[in-house]
Parts: structure tokens; sequence; C-alpha cells
């Protein structure tokens, strides 16, 4: 009688040990959360801001244990988000990240539930993405760049660097919803350092040789290049085609420098990716995003390229490398 409950027992045991364990197995798979990532740019260009961001979650202890992420890329095609957007809300993720302004917007056509994460969107407010700055109000949050505001010491420094500038081109693409914005002021500073300033508009990777075509033809000696998710990605393009025109040039990104470029002004494109981490951090623990005040950037890198510099003739004065953040030689 006793073997026959001790076996019983046994066996009632087993049952409930399988039961428990296949309860945390369901209990862990629904703590795993989804993220979906949105962005105009390239996979390869886009690399290593999607690794300082997945960085960034690590670090907050999101791991693939924890995560799924799902990525969609428009490959400098605009028309492709509207779709692209459609498709990451039918997986029916826990927070959206949206790599530029474009992609912002079209998440948030594509949703007003899905909390959305800007992880760099210039102008929030004046775009339609937010409500304010200090209150967003829906269900977008996140980083802004504030590039806008920018473009006037972009011309300032180039015309220190290069003095005899005086016809500037500006290189921008109609695409971009913030860039209206950045042309404002781009025109507003122009007035008070007596250049004159010529918009070039480039779509696609397929018109950027065009647009200097454009440039050469007007008679340009410089040229500011506004940030984009498109201008980031042929960064190298855009430089070697600056040189090869012998055309002293400013741009929103360091990597842009990097690739060759004479300068670049604005702030650190990666640590606005990792200060986007912080907000899915958030969120996925219970945060409203309309109530997460948009972050702005506290620091903007200006970066000197000596080498690009002494090809195309340039003396940078002391003073304005004095100022810069990193030169490169």
């Amino acid at each position: 009688m006793r073997r026959g409950l001790s076996r019983r027992s046994t066996l009632i045991g087993a049952a409930a040990a399988a039961w428990t364990s296949l309860g945390l197995s369901r209990a862990q798979d629904l703590r795993r959360r989804r993220l979906a990532i949105l962005s105009i740019g390239t996979r390869a260009a886009g690399a290593p801001l999607s690794e300082a961001f997945r960085e960034a979650l690590r670090t907050l202890g999101y791991g693939d244990k924890e995560l799924v992420v799902e990525s969609r890329w428009s490959d400098g095609q605009n028309e492709r988000l509207p779709g692209l957007a459609a498709e990451l809300v039918r997986l029916d993720p826990d927070v959206i990240v949206a790599g530029s302004s474009a992609a912002a917007l079209a998440a948030k056509q594509a949703t007003s539930s899905i909390p959305i994460v800007m992880a760099f969107t210039a102008d929030p407010v004046g775009t339609g993405l937010v409500a304010s700055i200090a209150r967003p109000g829906g269900n977008v949050t996140g980083v802004s760049n504030l590039k806008e505001d920018t473009a006037g010491k972009e011309l300032e420094f180039l015309k220190i660097a290069a003095p005899e500038v005086s016809r500037i081109a500006v290189l921008t693409n109609p695409a971009n919803p913030s860039h209206a914005a950045e042309w404002r002021g781009a025109l507003e500073a122009a007035q008070a350092l007596h250049v004159e300033l010529i918009a070039v508009e480039v779509r696609g990777r397929g018109e950027i040789d065009l647009a200097f075509v454009t440039m050469v033809g007007a008679q340009v000696d410089g040229a500011v290049v506004l940030s984009d998710p498109l201008f980031f990605a042929e960064a190298g393009h855009i430089a070697d085609r600056a040189a090869r025109e012998k055309l002293p040039a400013i741009y929103g990104f360091r990597e842009h420098a990097a690739a060759g470029g004479l300068m670049s002004y604005g702030p650190n494109i990666k640590d606005s990716f990792r200060r986007a981490a912080t907000y899915v951090d958030k969120i996925l623990r219970g945060a409203n995003p309309a109530e997460l005040p948009i972050e702005q950037p506290t620091k903007f890198e200006l970066v000197i390229n000596l080498k690009t510099a002494k090809a195309l003739g340039l003396t940078i004065p002391p003073t304005l490398l004095a100022r810069a953040d990193e030169v490169i030689e």
C-alpha cells in the first residue's frame, strides 16, 4: 500500500514539475518583447548606428533572449516608408523606433496606439509629430536633433575656413520634412554673412552626381550639405565629388568629415541612437510616451579634416582649430 502511494506521489510530482516548467517557459516567452525599427537609409550605412543602439539596449538588460528586433530599411526611398511602416505595425511590436523625420511620420500615420521612439528627428513640433517638446501628447517621443538651428553656425564655420566663398550651394532633399526649416535658417545666416545661397535638390542616390554638375554650372565656390539619411548613406560618394570639384563643404554629421569631407558640425548621431534606447527601456517598463519629454542635444561637435583642407589649398585658422572637438589629420 505504501509503495503504491509512493509511486503515485512520484508521478504526480513529476507531472507538476513538468507543468511548472512549461508554465515558466510560457511566461518567459510572454516577457520577450518585440521591437520594430524603421529607417530610410541602407542597412550597410546604418550598421554603426544600429550597433550603437543595440549596445545601449544590452547595457540596459535587453539581449536576444529578452528582445526580438524587426528592422526595415527603405534604401533611401521615402515612398517605400508607408508600406514598410504598415508591415511593421502588422507585427504588433511593443515599440517602433524611427531613424529619421520621414520614418517617424510614416510610423505615426500607420499607428496611433503603438509607442514610437524617434532616434534622430529634426523639428518634431513643426513637422506635426508631437504637440510640444515638454509634453508630446501622443504616441511619439524620443530624441530631436534640432538641426534647423545650426545652419547659421555651419555657414559661419565654412566662411572662416574658406573666407573667399561667396556663392554657396545648399544640398537639400525635398522629401525631408525638416529641410524647409533648415533652409530658412540658412537664408537668415547668409544675409548676415553676405553670401548667396543656391538650393540644389537631391531626391535619390542617382541624383548626386547630377547635383554636382548643377553646382559647377552655377559656379558655386562652397557647399553646405544638410543632414539627411540619404546623404549620410552616401557620405563617401559626396565627399569624393566635393574633392573632385575642389569645393569646400561643411556637413551635419561627423561621418562625412571622417569620409573625407572638409568639416562637419552637429550632434553626435551615435549618441542620439544610444539615448533612444533609454526611451525604449522606459516605455517597456510602463512609461507613457505622451508624458516623456523630447530630449534635445546639449553638445554639438565641430570636426575638421586637415588632410582635405590641405588638398583644397586651405589653411585653417588656429582660432577655428582651437574650437574643434576633433581634428582629423
